[in-house]
């Protein structure tokens, strides 16, 4: 029986896994979906079948007594959604990034904090169930050593060039904010010790720069986390393509990329060394959630069990206060680096 009634703000690409998600997840109920874009509501009736649809976010949190909100609109869309919804007390996901900066994101924590509203950060990375039995392994051996992290993306000019609008990408946060936050969050997932906790980054050393054609934003960065775990992350515009990760820990080396390549079943296959051979062994995927477990679920049973999402807007921040530090090209203690966006 569906418990939690859901109501989804966007209907766009991104909006679409999180439909399927919710789709999937027998305790959720698809009530209604939100968007400006009649014919882009109209598929997202027609494949998704919510109760109701609306042009206007607010008419929809007006008629419909919702357990949680999906806001998945562009990020300098937001700010001003996710306060009325948290505003109203609606427990909220939020799509990555969190707002245009970490100064968006602390408003929406302070919203919530004032309601009693729960939220969580789409970083789908850690939910992956590979990734997951990875960090296992690594917790197994008393946690990484040391993790690596490459964001590698055509430049922003190319990118967009044939879309609708050529121009949007001037109008996004930098792409390692936008985009490489997705393995920034990961790097900081991998290093941590406890289970369902994250580490946070205690000294950096940063250089940020743009390449020689538009759109080109690069950053190198390395990390100290609190765990003890140093790491290193590469973000760069316009050198191809390529998400590769990897982590150590001792007796223990594990390299793949969350994008690809996937086995028959759509799992990512990671190659691992253990005691300086090649494993081959199958990763314990149910001893981590099995298939069928992905952020979703984690919100649905943090949502019905009252606990707190590994990737709540107050973890959430650390990863866009990081991605910034590097983007200004900081140099030492975390603490010493303030917010300049």
């Amino acid at each position: 029986m569906a418990d939690l009634k859901i109501g989804v703000i966007g209907s766009g690409g991104h909006a679409q896994l999180h439909l399927k998600m919710i789709k999937l997840e027998p305790r959720m109920r698809l009530v209604a979906v939100a968007d400006l874009d009649e014919t882009r509501l109209a598929q997202a009736h027609a494949e998704f079948a919510p109760e109701q649809t609306f042009t206007d976010y607010r008419a929809m949190l007006d008629a419909s007594d919702l357990d949680a909100v999906y806001i998945c609109t562009m990020p300098m869309s937001i700010l001003p959604i996710a306060l009325e919804c948290l505003g109203r007390g609606v427990n909220t996901s939020i799509e990555k990034p969190a707002g245009m900066n970490s100064g968006e994101t602390r408003q929406m924590i302070a919203a919530a904090q004032a309601s009693g509203a729960k939220t969580i950060a789409s970083f789908d990375r850690r939910f992956q169930q590979e990734v997951l039995a990875v960090r296992a392994l690594l917790q197994e051996r008393g946690g990484a050593e040391h993790v690596v992290a490459n964001f590698h993306y055509p430049s922003l000019a190319d990118l967009y060039r044939d879309l609708p609008n050529p121009d949007l990408w001037r109008k996004l946060p930098p792409m390692i904010v936008c985009a490489g936050i997705h393995h920034v969050d990961l790097l900081r997932w991998l290093a941590g010790r406890a289970p369902g906790e994250a580490a946070d980054a205690d000294e950096i050393y940063a250089h940020s720069w743009d390449g020689p054609r538009e759109g080109s934003q690069r950053q190198n960065a390395i990390l100290r986390f609190d765990t003890g775990c140093h790491g290193a992350m590469m973000t760069h515009c316009g050198v191809g393509g390529g998400r590769p990760v990897e982590a150590h820990a001792e007796d223990l080396s594990v390299y793949f990329d969350p994008n690809g390549p996937h086995d028959l079943f759509g799992r990512v296959v990671p190659r691992m060394f253990v005691n300086g051979k090649e494993w081959q062994h199958r990763l314990d995927l149910d001893a981590v959630g099995g298939a069928g477990f992905n952020e979703t679920t984690h919100f649905a049973d943090c949502l019905l069990d009252d606990t707190e999402p590994w990737t709540s807007l107050e973890d959430a921040v650390k990863s866009m206060e990081l991605c910034e530090a590097i983007l200004d090209g900081h140099k030492g203690p975390m603490s010493e680096w303030r917010f300049t966006s």
